[in-house]
């Protein structure tokens, strides 16, 4: 009775020691550390992502500056119309072989400048509202055009040959009041009293007419 009392009371204290080792064991482990499944960003890659993100980001826009309107470029005078001259001849450069070499002179009457470029319409007529009488004046072209400036009171000149017209055996001869002179590029005409013998053929050019010069 004693053996068997001895051996129960060595298997209970076996028991109870193991069950508290056990029991220390689970008391005093260290418990495990959790982890984020997010790595923590280094300061080195912020700023690499921050300038990544602002090499990418678009630029502002900026808006076109106003074109400036170019500035305008102020006319030059205009051409010399009829109404603002005046018209006469100098046939003091006399003649040949039937002919007669005379100036004809266009001055600037009005107040500001103009321009005479080319030739002007020439024709003999019977007087100062009647029509032309035969050809208009032949344009001699020996003598390059060239623009003439006219301030106020100037004139420009250009080389008017009459031809007699008795010269022309098929004349077919009418009395010409004077001449009746277009200014380059105009539609009014001025009248110069200049008695001549004109021919009615439309096909004889009595009249020559040169590009005006200066004076």
């Amino acid at each position: 009775m004693t053996a068997q009392r001895i051996n129960t009371r060595l298997v209970f204290t076996t028991a109870a020691a193991a069950a508290a080792l056990l029991l220390a064991g689970c008391g005093t482990g260290t418990p495990q550390s959790q982890t984020s499944s997010t790595p923590a960003s280094s300061p080195e890659t912020s700023a690499s992502q921050s300038a990544g993100a602002a090499a990418t980001a678009p630029a502002p826009s900026a808006s076109a500056p106003a074109t400036a309107p170019a500035p305008s470029t102020p006319a030059g005078p205009g051409l010399c119309k009829a109404a603002g001259l005046t018209a006469t001849t100098d046939a003091t450069g006399g003649g040949a072989a039937g002919s007669v070499y005379m100036q004809l002179i266009l001055t600037n009457s009005g107040t500001e400048p103009c321009r005479l470029v080319g030739f002007a319409g020439v024709s003999l007529t019977a007087d100062a509202n009647g029509a032309p009488i035969g050809a208009p004046a032949a344009r001699d072209e020996s003598t390059p055009s060239a623009e003439v400036l006219l301030a106020p009171g100037q004139a420009g000149t250009a080389t008017l040959r009459y031809t007699q017209a008795r010269n022309y055996s098929d004349c077919t001869l009418v009395h010409a009041a004077g001449f009746r002179v277009y200014p380059p590029e105009d539609t009014a005409s001025l009248f110069i009293a200049e008695p001549h013998d004109a021919c009615s053929n439309a096909g004889i050019n009595v009249l020559t007419i040169g590009a005006f010069t200066g004076k």
